[in-house]
């Protein structure tokens, strides 16, 4: 019998349930849209292979001198070699981040909305990116790319919190409150790594700042079901993400794994840390002294795994040139990049082939 992936796909979506509608509905063996397909690498999708540790630094103490130089050079060290760094001591109260995940009063957090009774979702589910600043989906504008597989997860998208563009109201009330303290604290730590990665870099304090880089917010909240086959999916694909930066909660379940050294590494989960990695145009903007790592997140047939990523991206409109920063450039190194508006690496990444990333649009 030919397999219809298009009509497995349309009915899935009309449940508006999600991965956790599936998972609620007791299946034992997974739609086949969400099975990775035979001829790809075989790739070992569990934790624990690889011995490397991705670095985790202790931010506190910034105000102290020789504290901060230790702390810049960490930075630069795990920017340089990694794409990606734990964060301790980061200033984000401990309530706020245990609030954002499983909620610790009656209305609040991911875990709250994404365990509601699906009719009460069902308000915000859709799968066109482009409709509505808050919504939620199982990634379906993703699984109608030909030969992409479908994710094991839901996710709740809330976009243009800081930047002034959307209304409380417009956020389920389930997880509202938490989830406007939670984005401000990071916002302001955001500024911070700004401040440190400028540094880094060489750069004054204010450089990146300046670029307009973080202007732009996206919030998921993603729930990953138990899996009851999870040797042949993935929680999320392997990707770079297509911003500047990202910072990362992640509950304690694990699943997150980056490449290093021609390995997956998993990102341990640390209580009360914070992940942080470079995107992709931050790796442009550093002309390649920085990379963004490509990762990914496997999943287990035990759940949920819950985690919470914020992406800062830069502006739109008025059309802005990103590129290599200038005062990186010269004659030992060369611009890597040509200069670009960022709503030409948007429609470009968007419609890339499999096998590129969004490094490669733009590299000379």
């Amino acid at each position: 019998m030919d397999y219809d992936r298009s009509k497995e796909i349309k009915a899935f979506d009309d449940t508006k349930a999600g991965v956790k509608g599936l998972v609620d509905a007791g299946i034992v063996e997974i739609p086949r849209m969400f099975i990775r397909p035979t001829d790809e690498p075989a790739e070992v999708l569990i934790q624990g292979m690889s011995t490397l540790q991705v670095p985790v630094i202790d931010i506190s103490g910034l105000e102290v001198e020789d504290a901060r130089k230790k702390i810049v050079d960490e930075i630069r060290e795990a920017s340089e070699k990694w794409g990606f760094f734990q964060l301790i001591n980061h200033g984000v109260p401990s309530s706020v981040l245990e609030g954002m995940i499983d909620g610790t009063r009656m209305i609040d957090g991911t875990r709250k909305f994404h365990e509601q009774d699906v009719e009460v979702k069902k308000e915000y589910y859709s799968s066109d990116p482009t409709a509505r600043q808050v919504r939620y989906d199982s990634n379906l504008h993703v699984f109608k790319t030909k030969g992409l597989t479908s994710s094991w997860k839901d996710t709740l998208y809330i976009t243009e919190l800081v930047s002034g563009y959307i209304e409380p109201e417009e956020i389920p009330e389930v997880c509202r409150k938490t989830s406007l303290e939670y984005i401000n604290h990071v916002v302001k730590l955001e500024d911070i790594l700004l401040g440190l990665l400028s540094e880094a870099l060489g750069l004054k304090t204010n450089h990146l700042k300046a670029t307009e880089c973080d202007k732009k917010q996206l919030m998921v909240c993603h729930y990953y079901p138990a899996c009851p086959q999870p040797e042949l999916t993935l929680g999320t694909d392997k990707h770079t993400d297509p911003v500047f930066l990202t910072i990362v909660l992640q509950d304690q379940s694990g699943g997150l794994q980056v490449m290093c050294d021609n390995q997956w590494a998993d990102v341990t989960p640390i209580e009360h840390g914070l992940v942080v990695n470079i995107g992709d145009l931050l790796q442009i903007l550093s002309n390649d002294k920085f990379v963004s790592a490509i990762h990914r997140v496997v999943v287990k047939n035990v759940g949920p795994r819950i985690s919470v990523a914020c992406f800062f991206n830069g502006v739109s409109t008025p059309p802005k040139l990103y590129g290599p920063i200038k005062e990186l450039i010269s004659e030992e190194n060369p611009p890597l990049y040509k200069d670009f508006p960022l709503v030409d690496y948007v429609t470009k990444f968007l419609s890339k082939p499999l096998d590129k990333t969004g490094l490669d649009l733009f590299r000379l």
